[in-house]
């Protein structure tokens, strides 16, 4: 790697990021990637659906994190192939952010919900704003929870549970369904602890950045498909085009805006996607599956879209020039 050589994509690197001591600088930008990140990966649940009737869990998720990083390599060399704009380095905190920001609740999630209820599993990735508001409070700086943001957060989180409803909390009545909840919250702590960790990193490339997450990722979630379920299967032709499509937008794209908006917006308003996620996902389910709609959904969209302008409403002040 080239680690000190200047080259183009220095300066360009330096106006995707933010030293963790700068205040979060939200803008219409971050706005529209944290909306995009919400459709996009409220949509993934569909393809995942499709990909699982050819291909087993671990194998899912080693095919969506392999052919993401590859991907994202080729596009970071011909940006330049550079990690740190300077002499600093931390190593230690970019191997676990690579761990904890894909690999490990990618698997986590994969084993998990054969135990629990779809439902479950969506609550407890909502959860996730609610961790990242003490930890970020503690260990990032500008990011101080306050009486607004907590209400905001607390509303959206109780939208989020009346969309899903009552099914969120049932029983599936399997042995290991202690273990699977348990599974899913700790991916939520991943993505939460993960976020904190991406934006205390010192001056680093995002597509960099990006590359490396999903690389350490795929070096640690591929040994591990091959040593639970065996070699990988031959998928039939449309099982291999929905792969490519979950490795392309949902792993390899969104992962490079989720690395730009916690590295200049805060992992405070990144995990506002997690509101989103649920909300789009139910929303696609109606309009594109003719699923119904349930009865509480406007009053579950006003909860989710009032607790994230109560919790942003100084961000948005400043958005529109009156702060």
């Amino acid at each position: 790697m080239q680690t000190e050589t200047p080259n183009a994509a220095q300066p360009r690197a330096a106006t995707h990021r933010t030293a963790a001591s700068d205040a979060p600088d939200i803008t219409a930008t971050s706005w529209a990637m944290v909306g995009g990140l919400g459709f996009v990966w409220g949509a993934t649940f569909l393809f995942i659906a499709i990909a699982l009737e050819g291909i087993t869990p671990f194998w899912l998720a080693a095919a969506r994190i392999g052919f993401a990083a590859l991907l994202t390599l080729v596009v970071w060399r011909v940006w330049g192939g550079s990690l740190w704009p300077t002499a600093q380095r931390s190593w230690p905190a970019l191997i676990s952010v690579s761990l904890l920001s894909s690999a490990v609740p990618f698997l986590l999630l994969s084993w998990g919900q054969q135990h629990v209820t779809s439902a479950f599993a969506g609550v407890s990735m909502a959860a996730v704003a609610l961790i990242v508001l003490p930890l970020a409070h503690v260990f990032v700086p500008g990011e101080r929870m306050h009486l607004r943001r907590v209400l905001g957060f607390l509303i959206g989180f109780a939208g989020v549970v009346l969309l899903i409803g009552g099914q969120a909390f049932d029983s599936t009545g399997a042995a290991l369904e202690g273990a699977g909840r348990a599974a899913c919250l700790g991916a939520a702590c991943c993505y939460a602890v993960s976020s904190i960790v991406m934006r205390r990193l010192p001056p680093i490339d995002p597509i960099g950045l990006s590359a490396a997450t999903l690389l350490i990722g795929a070096g640690f979630v591929i040994p591990l498909a091959w040593a639970v379920e065996g070699p990988p299967p031959l998928p039939d032709t449309k099982t291999l085009w929905v792969l490519l499509v979950l490795g392309l937008i949902p792993t390899a794209g969104a992962n490079l805006l989720r690395v730009l908006v916690i590295r200049s917006a805060g992992p405070v308003f990144m995990s506002l996607v997690n509101y989103q996620v649920p909300m789009w996902s139910v929303l696609l389910g109606v309009l594109v599956l003719g699923e119904a709609a349930p009865a509480s959904l406007l009053l579950a969209l006003a909860l989710i879209l009032c607790g994230v302008f109560l919790s942003q409403w100084g961000a948005l002040l400043r958005l529109f020039g009156k702060a």
